[in-house]
C-alpha cells in the first residue's frame, strides 16, 4: 500500500523507529551515524535505510554518514512533528484515563485537549486535567478545540459505530485501541492498536522453540 504521495506505507511506518532512534544518539552525545550503525541498532539493513530516505531527498555523503541533528529536523518536518497536533481520547475509562494521563504524548507534538464518553457516570468528571464531554456533542466540541486526530478506547462492540460518528464529524485520523479493528472510507487513515494481537504473534516464536 502506497501514501497519497507515493511513498510506501511501510516506509512511512519506519520513519519514527529512525526518528526515536536518532533522538536518543544525539541525547547521547553521537553527531554522526551511518546507516550501517543506523541499520544495526534497529535490526534494519543498510541498504533498506537509505532506499527509505531516498523518497524524501538526498542525505548525507557516502563515506560521511548523516548529520543526527540534520537527519533529525528533516525526518520531523517529513513527519509534521514541527508543529503540535490537537488529540481527542474517546472512552474514558481505564484504558482511556491512562491514555489521557500519559505524559509522552506533548514533548512529541501532540496535545490530548478533549476526552468524550457516552456514560452519563462517566460524563462531567475529571480526567486527566480534562472534563469529560458528552460524545453525542463531538462534532460542535471538538471544532472548537480544533482536534486533528481522535483516539479511540471503547468496548469492541461500540468500536464501529463510534468511528462512523467521528468519520461523520470529519476525523481523518483516528488510533483505535478498541480490540476490533474498524472500517473507514479511504481518505480516513485508522491504525488499529491490540496488545493481544501483539502477544500472540509473539507466542509463535515461544512456541517454535
Amino acid at each position: 500500500m502506497t501514501t497519497h504521495s507515493g511513498v510506501p506505507e511501510v516506509v512511512v511506518d519506519r520513519l519514527p523507529q529512525y526518528l526515536r532512534a536518532l533522538a536518543q544518539l544525539e541525547s547521547s552525545g553521537f553527531d554522526v551515524i551511518s546507516s550501517q550503525q543506523l541499520g544495526e541498532l534497529l535490526q534494519v539493513t543498510p541498504a533498506q535505510i537509505r532506499k527509505d530516505l531516498s523518497y524524501f531527498g538526498r542525505f548525507g555523503k557516502q563515506g560521511r554518514g548523516y548529520s543526527i541533528s540534520h537527519l533529525l529536523e528533516r525526518l520531523r518536518n517529513i513527519l509534521g512533528l514541527d508543529q503540535t497536533w490537537n488529540v481527542a481520547v474517546v472512552g474514558v475509562g481505564r484504558l482511556g484515563r491512562s491514555i489521557i494521563s500519559y505524559p509522552g504524548f506533548e514533548p512529541e507534538g501532540f496535545r490530548v485537549v478533549c476526552a468524550f464518553d457516552s456514560d452519563p457516570a462517566v460524563v462531567g468528571q475529571v480526567a486527566g486535567g480534562l472534563t469529560v464531554y458528552n460524545f453525542a456533542d463531538y462534532a460542535e466540541i471538538a471544532e472548537r478545540e480544533h482536534v486533528q486526530i481522535a483516539i479511540v478506547a471503547v468496548p469492541a462492540n461500540v468500536a464501529q459505530a463510534v468511528i462512523d460518528n467521528l468519520v461523520a464529524a470529519g476525523v481523518k485520523s483516528i488510533l483505535n485501541y478498541a480490540p476490533k479493528s474498524a472500517l473507514t472510507p479511504p481518505d480516513v487513515r485508522i491504525r488499529n492498536v491490540d496488545p493481544v494481537v501483539s502477544l500472540q504473534s509473539m507466542t509463535y516464536y515461544l512456541s517454535a522453540v
